[in-house]
């Protein structure tokens, strides 16, 4: 098994972290989590995000293998996209960051107003 350390400037984990640490790859994971999804109910759900944005961020994740899509004999033809593996063992940590931004944002919001308050 391969170590990484993202305190190296070249570890290929860093790449991982900002994959996994973007604002939509996090909000699509965590939406997928609730089961698979068409391109326009993750669209509904997302709110916010635009097609060129929900394109681009289900294409990354589907090509670093979180996700992946199913296309459906539908008419129109359509398609679905649903967590992996290695997807859904994303979840716990990203749920629980999650929580952490809705349970601490008031008071992050606080200290900056805190901060732009005070004098140079």
């Amino acid at each position: 098994m391969v170590a990484y350390d993202v305190f190296l400037a070249d570890c290929p984990a860093r790449t991982t972290l900002e994959l996994v640490s973007d604002t939509w790859s996090v909000v699509v994971v965590i939406a997928l989590g609730r089961g698979p999804a068409r391109y326009s109910e993750l669209r509904e759900k997302v709110g916010g995000i635009s097609k060129k944005m929900l394109t681009q961020t289900l294409r990354r994740l589907g090509e670093n293998g979180l996700v992946e899509r199913r296309a459906l004999a539908t008419a129109p033809p359509g398609a679905e996209y649903r967590l992996t593996d290695l997807g859904r063992s994303l979840l716990e940590p990203l749920c629980a960051l999650s929580r952490w931004a809705e349970d601490n944002t008031g008071a992050l919001l606080d200290a900056r107003a805190a901060a732009t308050a005070r004098p140079a």
